[in-house]
């Protein structure tokens, strides 16, 4: 039976665990803390508390398996919780499971195009933030290790979307001189591309972009759920808040994962909402 660690078991590990569980790989699922291990306590496999920064932590666990998946969140934190995480966790991760395949999920937020075009994985890296740079570094480790590298667009899901929480809170504007296009991905379908991935031993270990079909301007955003939720539009002005990703302006293409076979359950931002999100945030509102 194949094995898959899940190291980083938050709001995508635990999605893309349940899929591999389903599927009959047996797995192991790790978190920073015993507070979040009690959170999981119901899960149909074993949780344990593993800070992968530190080396000693990770060389202690026993256990071997075919792929290993870097999920864990900075939850937006600063570069130095970037390299400690990301970087140091890679490395370890690398040098304890030599022979597996590790997967990271990197962010689309390592372009930095300006001009709203389309972006490959080919495409040039132009992150001007710290951050950015930690994760193209990490990323060249996983890829030097034989890994896989899936660049994740912004995740949205049940019980979370930037978008709609800056519209309901009354924190969203639009600004017409700097409207710009917003890249999401559904949490479900990060989990699908991360088990399709891993799944096909034949899947190149190169760079993926994970992101959904139609890229849509923050102001057709705000404009589709003023009309569903029958809420003003947001005022013209400046933004009042600041995106944890950056300012960019691009397009980012999934074109390349699609050729392997994925097929998003959510292409669109507005399937995504009607189908997914809305209700959800509906009960919680």
């Amino acid at each position: 039976m194949a094995r898959v660690l899940i190291a980083g078991c938050g709001y995508v590990g635990q999605a893309t665990a349940d899929l591999f569980h389903v599927a009959g790989w047996e797995l192991e699922g790790w978190v920073s803390s015993p507070e979040s291990v009690a959170k999981l306590c119901g899960k149909p496999y074993p949780v344990i508390s593993v800070d992968i920064a530190l080396r000693d932590q990770v060389n202690a666990r026993p256990e071997n398996f075919d792929a290993v998946i870097l999920c864990a969140s900075t939850h937006g934190g600063e570069p130095e919780v970037y390299r400690r995480l990301y970087l140091n966790g890679a490395r370890n991760l690398l040098d304890r499971f030599v022979g597996s395949t590790v997967a990271f999920t990197s962010s689309t937020s390592v372009y930095g195009q300006q001009d709203g075009s389309w972006v490959t994985e080919e495409s040039k890296t132009e992150s001007m933030r710290e951050t950015g740079q930690i994760l193209l570094e990490t990323e060249k480790l996983v890829l030097g290790g034989g890994g896989i590298v899936a660049r994740l667009a912004g995740i949205y899901g049940p019980g979370r979307s930037a978008v709609l929480t800056n519209f309901w809170a009354g924190e969203a504007s639009v600004d017409p001189g700097n409207d710009h296009f917003v890249n999401q991905v559904h949490r479900d379908d990060i989990a699908s591309a991360l088990f399709l991935l891993l799944d096909r031993r034949s899947s190149p270990r190169q760079i993926y972009n994970v992101v959904d079909d139609q890229p849509i301007l923050r102001s057709e955003c705000y404009r589709w759920l003023a009309e569903k939720l029958n809420r003003p539009l947001p005022p013209i002005g400046k933004a009042t808040w600041q995106s944890k990703r950056g300012r960019s302006n691009k397009r980012v293409s999934n074109a390349k994962l699609r050729s392997l076979g994925w097929k998003p359950r959510y292409p669109t931002f507005a399937e995504a909402m009607g189908k997914s999100i809305l209700p959800d945030f509906s009960q919680r509102a």
